[in-house]
């Protein structure tokens, strides 16, 4: 049944092209003569001159034979990509073999000769064109949008730039259109290059651009030499774009139209302000009289390519490199405005004080995880699922949406922001990265498609289990008695308990510890003293013999999981060795006698490789090589190591992404938002 009705909608679909065929005789000798022609058209017409049919009356005809056909590629259900390629394919072959018989019986030459003449018909590529087109506006769309077809359309688009290009090089022609063609394919390649990225990421703004450019690029393939090959191609994945129209849904940034407007003008004025300025400081090559006028003509002209050869007005050295240089500038420009209007959207740090009060009250409801509390960052753009249950605190670096630790709030919400967020950053064209992802998401993260890789522990202390008794914590212990013989003394306070010198002491203390190296930490460190306030951080103070303030913890509560999360522990550099490990048994005894029951050390990156001794495989002895010689830039081994004197709980922390190929932007974002890099991206 189903292949009685596609032959039926073929046969038909043939009727369709025999009757565009005869309509064109028929209307032919009442068609007044007028405007663009297009010749061959009739090839069975004898009479000299009267085988063209005017364009637009070509173009109508042939645009609704292709309207008629996708109605019937429409009715039998047939998918748009298919039905555009096989409508083209054919209506182009069954053009093809009339036209050459018709070119055997008008003009009585050889069979050879009359198919070579019948390839390099215009009109039989336009027609088929026309029909495709029909077909790709009116198929059968997929109910589902395919993740391939960008990738193999932006892989496509890549090689029809790249042959254009190459074909302009190799090729050359004398004549004025010709010459005029070469030159201006060879930025069309250029410009579908950088455009197939922006389709492999599904832009909008990248469809439609290339759609422009293969049409253009069929045109001219054919303009600067009759190269029907490259321009058939050019015309079939044209068709597939078409076809494939759906897959393209990515919005560009609105606020890109005002900016390579602006941008647009300075490098036109910036252009024809060197041409002017080249000729005037040249003007003895000048075989004219130099006027504004002139140089402003001569520089649009080599713009334009129209003398890349060198110009008739210009001699010496300064004529075969000027317009040469023009060109290239244009070029430059034209692809610089492209990557402009084809960038990831510009990252806008857009958190009102009502965001910033929701999220604090998630974080008091549902933060259980020791990550939590550093959401409130004042650094932190915030997106919240739509019922407001829940939310994901991000920046972002280097187009890469840089998630510090897990969504907060209910589970259910949860659920829906993770799928709702991927969604918002997809339209902006941006990647995702989640550092310090737990365990317990993971599954979460794999079912909405993304990927999960090993970036260290984050070393907990269990408050109840905790001692100093025992062999093995004796350094520990004995740095305890040691500051304790020394007179030095902790003192315990919630943020909201810190008057204002003392405020002025910390800050002191803090900013003399850090010295010249910039502020640090995004996931697992707060970005000043007193981002939180009142009873949710936590100040445990060392002060020495003398009553000043030789050094703190600073630690952000966890009320939803009963637990501190150590922020950071900057101290005056005269301090006595084991002063920090003093401190973190003071703020243990704190939290034991007021019911907390974890105490969240440093995070340890890469601690499991690091600490391994045998049983690792040849790359992660490779890792380990390289990592411990980093240390000293990044601390893995320090921080691991202190942790460890205190026995605690490990808690495995990934890096969530995307794909493997997005590792490495990944890596240069995460490093560059936890302040190890200069600023990378945009300032918001």
């Amino acid at each position: 049944m189903r292949g009685a009705e596609l032959a039926l909608a073929g046969l038909a679909a043939f009727v369709v092209v025999l009757a565009g065929q005869g309509w064109l005789y028929l209307i032919r000798p009442d068609l007044p003569r007028f405007g663009l022609a297009v010749h061959d058209a009739l090839p069975l017409d004898e009479l000299p001159r009267h085988d063209a049919v005017p364009l637009v009356v070509f173009i109508g005809v042939w645009a609704s034979a292709g309207l008629l056909i996708g109605a019937l590629v429409r009715l039998v259900r047939v998918e748009r990509l298919t039905a555009a390629l096989l409508v083209a394919l054919a209506t182009g072959g069954w053009l093809l073999v009339t036209t050459w018989i018709s070119i055997v019986i008008v003009r009585q030459t050889a069979a050879r000769e009359a198919f070579r003449a019948a390839v390099h018909v215009p009109a039989i590529y336009l027609a088929a064109a026309l029909v495709g087109l029909g077909a790709a506006m009116l198929g059968r769309a997929e109910r589902l949008r395919s993740p391939r077809a960008p990738v193999v359309l932006a892989a496509f688009v890549a090689a029809a730039g790249i042959l254009d290009v190459a074909s302009a090089i190799t090729g050359g022609a004398p004549a004025i259109v010709p010459r005029l063609a070469s030159a201006l394919i060879v930025p069309t390649g250029l410009g579908l290059i950088v455009l197939a990225r922006g389709l492999r990421r599904r832009r909008r703004r990248a469809w439609q651009l290339t759609l422009a450019l293969m049409i253009t690029a069929s045109v001219l393939s054919i303009l600067k030499g009759l190269d029907y090959e490259e321009a058939i191609a050019s015309t079939l994945v044209a068709l597939a774009l078409v076809a494939r129209r759906d897959d393209f849904e990515g919005g560009g940034d609105p606020d890109t139209r005002a900016r390579v407007f602006v941008r647009g003008a300075v490098f036109v004025l910036a252009i024809f302000a060197y041409g002017a300025i080249a000729l005037w400081i040249n003007r003895i090559e000048v075989d004219r009289r130099y006027t504004l006028d002139f140089a402003l003509r001569e520089t649009a002209q080599s713009l334009a390519g129209l003398h890349l050869r060198g110009s008739s007005h210009l001699s010496g050295a300064f004529g075969d490199w000027f317009p040469l240089s023009v060109l290239l500038l244009g070029v430059t420009a034209g692809l610089s405005l492209l990557a402009s209007w084809l960038a990831p959207w510009r990252y806008r740090y857009l958190c009102g004080e009502d965001d910033r009060e929701r999220a604090r009250a998630l974080v008091a409801l549902f933060g259980v995880d020791t990550l939590a509390p550093f959401a409130l960052r004042a650094d932190k753009s915030y997106f919240f699922s739509e019922d407001d249950r829940a939310f994901v605190a991000y920046t972002v670096k280097a187009g890469v949406a840089v998630v510090s630790g897990d969504p907060i709030g209910e589970p259910a919400s949860v659920e829906q922001v993770v799928p709702s967020f991927k969604r918002f950053v997809e339209e902006r064209d941006w990647r995702i990265a989640v550092l310090g992802a737990g365990t317990g998401c993971l599954d979460l993260y794999r079912r909405n498609g993304l990927n999960a890789l090993y970036h260290g522990d984050e070393g907990v202390i269990e408050v109840e289990t905790f001692s100093l008794e025992g062999r093995a914590v004796r350094k520990v212990r004995q740095s305890v008695h040691r500051l304790e013989r020394a007179g030095y003394e902790a003192e315990v306070l919630h943020a909201g308990d810190v008057g204002y010198e003392l405020r002025a002491e910390l800050d002191a203390v803090a900013g003399s510890w850090r010295g010249t190296e910039p502020l640090r930490g995004f996931t697992m460190e707060l970005d000043s003293l007193f981002t939180l306030d009142g009873p949710d951080a936590l100040f445990v103070l060392g002060r020495g013999p003398a009553g000043s303030v030789a050094g703190f913890l600073h630690l952000a509560v966890c009320h939803a999981g009963e637990a501190l999360s150590l922020s950071s522990m900057p101290r005056r550099r005269d301090t006595p060795n084991g002063f920090n490990e003093w401190l973190v048994v003071q703020t243990i005894e704190w939290a034991r006698a007021h019911a907390f029951a974890r105490v969240s050390m440093n995070f340890a990156p890469f601690a499991a490789v690091l600490a391994a001794d045998g049983a690792l495989s040849s790359s992660q002895r490779v890792q380990q090589q390289v990592l411990r010689r980093l240390k000293g830039t990044f601390q893995f081994d320090n921080l691991s190591s202190f942790n460890r004197k205190f026995f605690p709980s490990w808690e495995q922390r990934f890096v969530v992404y995307e794909s493997l190929a997005d590792l490495p932007r990944v890596g240069l974002a995460g490093l560059a938002a936890e302040g190890y890099l200069p600023r990378v991206g945009p300032r918001r």
